[in-house]
Order: C-alpha cells, then structure tokens, then sequence
C-alpha cells in the first residue's frame, strides 16, 4: 500500500483525487500541499471532507514531503509541476503530474504552445502519456505519467481505433468539444464570472489551443505518421463534463457494422469506456461523477463523413480519475479499483 502525497491538494483535481483515493484499498494518503491554504487543516479548507481528513496543508516544498510518500500527485499548474518533478524522482518518489508540463515530447513544441523554455526537457524523453487505454503496459513501469488532458482524452478516445488502423484521412478531422467550467480550474477568472458564463454557449482560443499539439503527437504515434487537426473548444454553462463530437474523412467506404465491431473489439478490455448501441448516443448526465467514456460511431453515408461523439467527465476521466486508473497500473492493483463509481 503505497503512502502518497497530492501536491496543489486544494484545486478541482487535487480535491477529486481525494474524493477517489479515501475509500481505495491500496492507498494511503499521507501529505497534501496547498500554497493557498498552507497551515489550515484539510476539512476546515474542503468542508466536505470534515471530520473525516483532519491533516494539515503545508506549502509546497519538496524537502517537507515525507520520505515514506512512495507515489506523488502533482495537481499543480501549468509551469509549476516542471519546477519540482525533477527534485520528487531525485529522491526516488514515482511522480503522476496532471498538468500539460510532461505531456508533449518535443520541447520546442512546449515553448511555442505554452509561451516559455521547459525547465526539466531532460525528463520528456522518458516520460509516458498515461492514456491507460493506449498506454497501459508502459504505464505499468514507468517512474513519471504525463496524465492526459481533458479535452485530448475525449479526442483521442474517439479517434484511436481508426489512427491504429490507419483509417483517418489526414486533414479531415475536426474535433467540436464542449466543456463545463471547472475545467478552468478553480482560480478565479473574470471570463469565468457567473454572469458572463450561464445563459451563455461561446467558443474560445479557436485555432491555438494548448491541447491541440498534445492530440496531433498522440493520434500521430498511432496513426504511423503526421496527423493535423481542426480543434475548437467551446464553454458550456455547466459545472463539469466535456462532450466531444468528431468529424473525419476514411480512406475506404466501411459499413456501419464493420465499425461498430471495430470500436468494441479495440476497447473490450478496458471497461472504461463504453461503446454505446444505437440508438444511444453519450450524454455529459451519463458519465457524471464517473471515470467512463461513452462512445457513439455513426456513419453519414449521405455526405461519406465519420461522426463520432464521445462524452467525460473532466474532473474524473479527464483528471482525477485517469490518474488513479495510472496508479492503479503503476503498483498492479486491478486498473478499476477505487473506480466502480456509477455516474450520478
């Protein structure tokens, strides 16, 4: 039973890690870090948590995690997980950092989508994108897990068994994603401000999205070769989930059975993701609170177009969940305990 430690304890991730993580049988949840909250305890700062979690929030410094933490959670920001991670494997600690700072290979690909150098590049190489569906074997030896991002995982859920097949026609693909507002973060933003986010349906940071560099690299190492896409986000009035709808080209005309058998013979051993029968088609209510991926394939043979819609919830399968699902591999528990939680 690993002793773990979540760094930025007290953001919308770090806090769904501990929702997960208090009732799983192999963990045991031993430091939490919060520059916000330093000296509070944890239930007087997440009040659901009270009486329950009494330990208190230190600041992050890596010297103050404890020597028997074997498994670090960086919930961190962007930018900051890069500054620590490196002292954290020094001391022989396994790292799974949520933020986007290990998730691109190519360090020039950092510094253009996120606006700086890369203060540990030495680390990209060996880093391993913890998409368990994809890359779970690796995940099971890996020392530091780049846990997905959010709209990238409702992407590339979608998209994978056509790029392994080599199925995806390159420059058709267009991915329409939705997401709910947590999926800021919980610090405070004005474009996030109540008043100009109900009752209101907007696009944003269309056609420079940091998450659009991270979905080219993962469908490309699938796919054999490069792949480009259209991707354009959208803020939903709605706390949490990200419905994602996909449009592709193929390369061959395929039936919609042939499809069908595709995407369940790909995903049949990963009981995250549900592929959804007709006439079902995902919904954000259907995953809510869970670590499932729902899927739905259609063929428009009218237009010779591939719609697929994938539906998350951002927080768990898009965040917290991922990354106990990576855990999970990482000290070979079974990859669903802790997770069998049915959406709400």
């Amino acid at each position: 039973m690993p002793e773990i430690a979540i760094l930025g304890a007290t953001g919308y991730a770090g806090t769904e890690l501990i929702r997960l993580l208090f009732n799983h049988p192999g963990a045991r949840l031993s430091f939490f870090s919060s520059e916000s909250h330093a000296g509070s305890s944890l239930d007087r700062t997440l009040p659901q948590f009270y009486g329950l979690l009494k330990q208190k929030l230190h600041p992050l410094q890596v010297d103050a995690v404890p020597e028997a933490v074997e498994l670090v959670f960086c919930a961190l920001p962007h930018g900051s997980s890069a500054t620590v991670v490196p002292a954290l494997l020094s001391k022989g600690k396994k790292v799974i950092d949520l933020s986007a700072d290990f998730r691109l290979r190519d360090p020039l690909l950092y510094d253009r989508w996120y606006g700086r150098a890369h203060p540990a590049a030495e680390l990209l190489e060996e880093t391993v994108y913890g998409l368990p569906e994809i890359n779970g074997t690796a995940v099971q030896s890996a020392r530091l897990v780049a846990n997905p991002g959010c709209y990238p995982t409702g992407a590339l859920l979608a998209l994978a068994p056509l790029a392994r097949e080599g199925l995806v026609t390159k420059g058709s693909v267009i991915v329409d994603a939705k997401s709910g507002v947590s999926g800021a973060g919980r610090a405070p933003k004005p474009e996030f401000h109540f008043p100009d986010c109900t009752e209101n349906f907007k696009a944003y940071r269309v056609g420079n999205h940091q998450h659009i560099p991270e979905i080219e690299q993962e469908l490309g190492r699938l796919a054999g070769e490069e792949v480009r896409i259209t991707f354009t986000p959208h803020l939903v009035p709605m706390i949490r989930g990200i419905l994602s709808t996909v449009y592709l080209s193929l390369k061959m005309e395929l039936s919609q059975d042939w499809l069908d058998s595709l995407y369940r013979d790909f995903y049949a051993r990963h009981s995250f993701v549900r592929v959804l029968e007709p006439p079902l088609l995902p919904e954000t209510r259907l995953v809510r609170g869970s670590n499932y991926c729902d899927l739905a394939v259609r063929c428009d043979t009218r237009t010779g177009r591939l719609v697929i819609i994938s539906a998350i919830d951002n927080l768990v399968k898009g965040a917290a969940g991922q990354a106990v699902q990576n855990m999970n591999l990482m000290y070979g528990y079974p990859e669903e305990t802790g997770l069998t939680l049915l959406p709400v």
